[in-house]
């Protein structure tokens, strides 16, 4: 396995892989690798002759009083993760080498996807999302990319942006992978104190119980909201952000399921300081 921290060196590696025939499978991740991007990794890994993991943590995603300073970062032991998985190649690049002296200029903005949910409380969040994928994929030209399920609106306009732009990659989305206690993984759960750590788990044990209470046969899903959210207020480590439903394709709310609809109940939470997101799908 190899580290390339320059444009001009992964275009070239990645030319060269083409020219031999192989494919090309790409993980983009902000570093701090866990399970969760194994799982990719992994995906990837069975696809294709070379995978590609990309370590760089964007600033264009991060508001003035968000987390970029003190995000988690430790190549090395990405480094090593990346190894013992069979990665090919680490792009680790700088923001300089990204975005230069000046900084980027562009933004990418997907309409109607991006400025509700998580991009309500995050403002330009999914700008700087959809600026970064566009230039990474630009950049490593792969044959199918893949991103987790947990970051499912990030997911949804990443597919659409892919779409509208015509640029010939596919997205594989893949399955959540979760803690023993059913927390998903994620690389802030590094910032869980012990006492946040043993309430995390009631995020997703909230969508459970909306999951199983919709496939019993209830429908009113805004009952359903009020009364989970009125359980996690009891909780003094837990603030809610936002728990709704939505549909799969627009993201927008929904209120009800008929018999054989399908949609997505998602919640972001602050644990203690921590803010975490999750989801389910609902099936009626």
């Amino acid at each position: 396995m190899i580290t390339i921290h320059s444009i001009e060196e992964i275009r070239l590696y990645v030319e060269q892989a083409k020219q031999r025939g192989e494919t090309i499978g790409f993980v983009p991740t902000m570093g701090f690798l866990h399970e969760g991007h194994g799982s990719l990794i992994d995906h990837a890994r069975g696809d294709h002759q070379q995978v590609i993991v990309s370590i760089f943590v964007n600033p264009l995603q991060f508001g003035p009083n968000e987390d970029f300073d003190r995000y988690p970062r430790d190549l090395p032991k990405d480094q090593a993760f990346c190894e013992a998985r069979g990665v090919d190649v680490i792009f680790a690049p700088s923001a300089k080498v990204m975005y230069g002296e000046e900084g980027a200029l562009t933004r990418i903005h997907v309409d109607a996807l991006g400025d509700h949910l998580c991009g309500a409380s995050r403002p330009g969040h999914f700008d700087g999302v959809a600026t970064v994928v566009a230039k990474l994929f630009n950049i490593v030209q792969p044959h199918r990319a893949y991103f987790g399920k947990k970051d499912f609106q990030q997911l949804s306009i990443v597919k659409r942006l892919v779409k509208d732009l015509s640029i010939p990659v596919e997205i594989i989305g893949v399955d959540i992978v979760r803690e023993a206690d059913g927390l998903a993984k994620s690389s802030r759960n590094a910032y869980l104190t012990p006492e946040d750590r043993t309430v995390a788990p009631e995020l997703q044990q909230t969508l459970k119980r909306i999951q199983a209470k919709v496939a019993e046969g209830a429908s009113d899903l805004d009952q359903l909201m009020e009364a989970e959210r009125s359980r996690l207020a009891s909780f003094e480590r837990i603030r809610i952000d936002y728990l709704t439903c939505v549909d799969l394709l627009q993201l927008q709310p929904i209120h009800k399921l008929d018999v054989g609809e399908e949609g997505v109940c998602a919640i972001a939470a602050f644990v203690g300081n921590t803010r975490l997101i999750d989801n389910i799908l609902l099936t009626r």
